[in-house]
């Protein structure tokens, strides 16, 4: 991954845990196309996940459990340990939003996108 993209990256990630899910996805998605081919599904996944919470953000359940299902998709063969980011941590706080709007249960925190215990890439 490039300095530029690892950037990018951090950015992304910082915005989306600050609930700022409309920048996040603006700053994946920016540089989403000139991504290396190893990292684009991984980043196209964190872009989704940004959408769908900001889908939520805005009343759009319909939106944001489509866009979460994709988004899941994207992210679920992704190395445990990516671009600094816990994958199944992820994954299973994803998985909660999805049941919470599938059958309609109380939200639950709204997840993190968490570096890895063991560092950075």
């Amino acid at each position: 991954m490039s300095l530029v993209s690892q950037e990018r990256l951090k950015v992304g990630i910082e915005l989306f845990n600050r609930g700022e899910f409309f920048d996040a996805h603006e700053v994946l998605e920016d540089h989403w196309r000139v991504w290396e081919p190893e990292t684009k599904q991984f980043v196209q996944g964190l872009v989704q996940a940004a959408v769908a919470f900001h889908h939520y953000s805005t009343g759009n359940r319909d939106g944001a459990t489509s866009v979460l299902a994709k988004a899941r998709r994207n992210l679920q063969g992704c190395p445990p340990r990516f671009g600094g980011i816990d994958v199944p941590q992820l994954l299973t706080a994803l998985k909660d939003w999805q049941d919470c709007l599938d059958h309609g249960a109380p939200p639950p925190d709204l997840p993190q996108m968490c570096p890895c215990s063991s560092g950075p890439d």
